[in-house]
């Protein structure tokens, strides 16, 4: 996958707009039990879209990251309802590199992707066996990566196996398109040297 000639910082933030909408529905999940159905799909999607021509294509379109586009606006203006939200990002990205470094873990996950799709294709990501089966992976694999992600929640829900199942899979899907942001070029530098080329890229693709 390449960047688009046009405007290589926009695939950026589309990648990073994937990441947050994902991260949105692991708090989500946590705190009330349950996801925003359409939100979740576009990420979990996003997980067995392995060979997408472009970023906007892993996502099912630009449309489809709405939600994440919108929560990269208000975080560029200072208005981040959860300040959970950046620390969850951060945790990611961090996650993301140790992955991507573990050469056999990143096998066995490509390899199980892979062999799940024809199941989520069938039955959509969202149906619980994909779900389940999502979960157990990050929790075979990626789980064990130091330092862990910690998602705070409501204890109620995150005592519930299907609902840490779904926090797992959600998170293997903000792991993904950590990994695009990456591919696409970028780096936590970006937030320091880039910020308002990043920002700009936001309202051009919520046009």
């Amino acid at each position: 996958m390449s960047e688009s000639p046009d405007n290589p910082m926009t695939d950026r933030v589309l990648a990073l707009a994937g990441l947050v909408q994902a991260l949105s529905q692991v708090r989500r999940i946590a705190d009330t039990g349950q996801a925003n159905t359409a939100a979740l799909a576009t990420v979990l999607d996003s997980v067995f879209r392995i060979d997408a021509g472009s970023p906007a294509e892993v996502y099912g379109g630009r449309h489809a990251l709405m939600p994440g586009l919108t929560l990269l606006k208000d975080y560029f203006e200072g208005r981040i309802a959860d300040p959970q939200l950046p620390r969850l990002a951060m945790a990611v990205m961090q996650l993301e590199r140790r992955f991507v470094r573990d050469e056999d873990m990143a096998s066995r996950v490509h390899r199980d992707i892979l062999a799940l799709g024809d199941r989520a294709r069938a039955d959509g990501s969202t149906h619980p066996d994909v779900m389940a089966a999502l979960g157990t992976l990050y929790a075979e694999t990626l789980s064990h990566l130091r330092p862990r992600v910690l998602v705070q929640g409501n204890p109620h829900y995150l005592g519930q196996a299907s609902v840490v199942a779904e926090v797992r899979a959600a998170l293997l899907a903000a792991v993904r398109s950590a990994v695009l942001w990456r591919q696409m070029g970028g780096s936590l530098l970006d937030f320091l040297l880039a910020k308002g080329r990043m920002r700009e890229a936001v309202h051009v693709a919520l046009r």
